[in-house]
């Protein structure tokens, strides 16, 4: 039997204490953090997060974060060239943003990634532009949210990073899930601890599995389908990804629910975070660009003592 939404108790003590977060195993992932006393804590940003398939960015001026927009990178000339030919675009588009950030204040750039290769290109690219500080998240910049996992330095930056916007913005218990070429639906508890997660394909990636390794299935766009049973093969793709979404979504939530006592609201994010919030009823807030205000955390903290 599952926690009701409504039910307020508090999470088990497992999930509450962090008063002795080394015995509990609850680390931070250690990293060598870049000098903040080189930087101006107010200096303004490009925040950056370089997933599979696009880039994502914003500037941060002023203690508020602009729009953001995407950059798709270039799948094939990867293949055929390497990272740093299939991201002219993006680096066009990151020298534009910087031109924009006021010159006379400081100025850096911060990155999340899940795409080792092209980050390495950007990093490089904005080296050879004069653009920097780069500083990247677990590497000059340690992790925005302490983890309770076997081995936190194989998650994520970006899921920490989501996981650290949601909680500041729940300010409790939460379950967010990221809506992207994967989807990743994490859970952290009510004392701020990333818990860990359930990981599984995107909408867009489980097309393309149908499409190429079966015979005859056609690769679609799935976006929100407006009926209910599928009438012919394309329709049929698109119901069956959309309710599978749906359908994980909800069962993954709920038996987090019911490990940790309670029903913790829920945040989705990401690409189709908008279509799935559509088409369910228990979403609690979207929230679309979460893992960008990760960062404007991640750097943020690096300027807090230890008595803050």
């Amino acid at each position: 039997m599952i926690a009701e939404r409504d039910d307020h108790s508090k999470l088990p003590h497992k999930c509450c204490d962090h008063s002795h977060e080394h015995e509990h195993g609850y680390e931070h992932n250690d990293v060598p953090s870049f000098d903040a006393s080189q930087l101006d804590s107010a200096a303004n940003l490009i925040l950056i997060s370089v997933g599979n398939t696009r880039v994502t960015m914003a500037a941060y001026v002023d203690d508020k974060r602009a729009a953001s927009h995407s950059v798709a990178i270039n799948g094939s000339s990867v293949a055929l060239n390497g990272p740093a030919a299939a991201i002219s675009d993006v680096v066009t588009e990151i020298d534009r943003v910087w031109k924009s950030l006021p010159a006379s204040q400081s100025r850096a750039v911060v990155i999340t990634s899940v795409n080792p290769p092209v980050c390495e290109a950007i990093r490089n690219a904005c080296d050879e532009r004069k653009i920097g500080p780069v500083l990247v998240i677990g590497q000059e910049l340690d992790v925005p949210m302490a983890t309770d996992v076997l081995e936190p330095e194989k998650v994520g930056t970006d899921r920490l990073c989501v996981a650290a916007a949601a909680f500041a913005k729940i300010k409790g218990a939460c379950v967010v899930a990221d809506f992207g070429t994967a989807v990743t639906i994490d859970l952290v508890a009510d004392n701020g601890i990333f818990l860990g997660g359930t990981i599984l394909p995107g909408m867009a990636l489980s097309a393309r599995a149908l499409h190429e390794f079966t015979a005859s299935l056609p690769l679609v766009d799935v976006g929100r389908p407006t009926e209910v049973l599928g009438k012919d093969t394309n329709s049929a793709i698109r119901n069956g990804i959309f309710s599978m979404m749906i359908g994980a979504l909800r069962e993954i939530t709920e038996r987090y629910a019911t490990d940790i006592g309670k029903w913790p609201p829920l945040v989705v994010t990401g690409g189709d975070a908008e279509a799935i919030a559509a088409g369910c009823d228990f979403v609690d807030r979207v929230a679309p660009d979460l893992v960008l205000d990760g960062l404007v955390i991640a750097w943020q903290n690096a300027f807090q003592t230890p008595e803050s």
